[in-house]
C-alpha cells in the first residue's frame, strides 16, 4: 500500500498472465474484500491483451521493403541523429536507435504496417499500441479491441456480485503529453477528450518537455475530469512500475539473454501488479490491506 497527497494506493501482486489466464475471475476474487464505493479500479492493457492471447509472434512476419527502410533508415539515422536528441531521450536510448536491429525489427515495423499503418509506424516506441516489453521471444502485444466493454462489464460485475459502485479504466504505459487543458495522444484510437497526433504528439510532447502522463484506453463509472483521470493513469502506472524492464533491451540485460530469448518462466519470476486501486483520501481509513 502507497498514496501521494490525493490518493491511497493499493497494488496487488500477481501471477504473470499467460494466455488463458482467467483474468476476470481474477480481479473479481482478488478486489473482495479490498474494494469500495468510488475506488477506482485500474488495469493493465498489456496483460488484458496477453491473458486473453492478444498477441503476434513477429518471427513468423516477413517483411516488406518500407519496414526494412523504418529499421535501417529511419530508426537508426532519423531517430538516432535528429528525432531522438531532439526528444531529449537518454543517451543510453540514443545509442540503441542508432543500432536498431534489422532483421527483428523490421518484422516489428511489419507487423505495426500490417495492423496499425505507416503513421504510427514512424513512432520509436509503442507503435499503434504494440507492446513487446514484458513478452517473451518474439511476441508483441496488440491493442484491446474491445476496451469499452471490458471495462464495463468488469463495473458491472463488482456491482452485482458485491454491491459496490467503482471506476474502472484500463491504462496504458504510453504517454499522454498535456499543456494546460489541451491532452495529445500517439495511440491510433483515443478516448474522448484526448487529441490524436500520432507520432507528432510525442514529438512535440517530448521535445517541449510537456507533461507527461499515462494513457487512459477506456473508463467507465468516471464522474472526474480528463485531468484527473489522467492523474490517476499515472500514479497507477509509477505503483505498477516496469515489470522486467522499461524497454526491451533493460528486459533483455536484466535476463542476461538476447531479446527474442526471453522465456515465460523468466518473466514469471518478475513481480507483476496489472490491478492498482486508487482511493481517495477522504474516504480512505487508517485500515492497512
Amino acid at each position: 500500500m502507497g498514496g501521494n497527497s490525493k490518493y491511497r494506493v493499493f497494488k496487488f501482486k500477481s501471477p504473470y498472465w499467460r494466455p488463458g489466464f482467467d483474468y476476470e475471475r481474477f480481479i473479481i476474487s482478488r478486489l473482495r474484500r479490498i474494494v469500495r464505493d468510488g475506488d477506482i479500479v485500474v488495469l493493465s492493457e498489456k496483460a488484458i491483451s496477453t491473458a486473453l492471447g492478444n498477441i503476434i509472434d513477429e518471427s513468423k512476419v516477413k517483411p516488406s521493403l518500407t519496414s526494412k527502410l523504418l529499421a535501417g533508415f529511419w530508426m537508426r539515422k532519423i531517430w538516432g541523429y535528429m528525432l531522438g536528441p531532439l526528444c531529449r531521450l537518454k543517451p543510453d536510448t540514443i545509442d540503441k536507435l542508432r543500432k536498431y536491429p534489422m532483421e527483428e525489427g523490421s518484422k516489428h515495423k511489419e507487423v505495426v504496417l500490417r495492423t496499425s499503418g505507416l503513421i504510427q509506424a514512424l513512432k520509436p516506441f509503442s507503435e499503434g499500441s504494440i507492446d513487446v516489453v514484458n513478452l517473451p521471444y518474439s511476441y508483441a502485444a496488440l491493442p484491446l479491441k474491445n476496451p469499452d466493454e471490458l471495462v464495463k462489464r468488469i463495473r458491472r460485475i463488482l456491482l452485482k456480485k458485491y454491491g459496490i459502485k467503482v471506476s474502472v479504466v484500463i491504462s496504458d504505459s504510453d504517454k499522454t503529453f498535456s499543456l494546460g487543458p489541451i491532452h495529445l495522444c500517439s495511440r491510433p484510437h483515443c478516448i474522448k477528450g484526448l487529441i490524436g497526433l500520432g507520432p507528432l504528439a510525442y514529438i512535440l510532447g517530448a521535445s517541449l518537455g510537456l507533461k507527461a502522463r499515462a494513457t487512459p484506453v477506456a473508463v467507465a463509472g468516471w464522474p472526474y475530469s480528463m485531468e484527473a483521470l489522467l492523474d490517476v493513469c499515472e500514479i497507477a502506472d509509477k505503483a505498477r512500475g516496469y515489470g522486467a524492464g522499461q524497454n526491451i533491451w533493460e528486459a533483455a540485460a536484466r535476463f542476461g539473454t538476447k531479446v527474442t530469448s526471453i522465456t515465460w518462466r523468466m518473466l514469471e519470476k518478475i513481480p507483476h501488479y496489472p490491478i492498482v486501486v486508487l482511493r481517495k483520501f477522504e474516504d480512505a481509513n487508517q485500515h492497512i490491506f
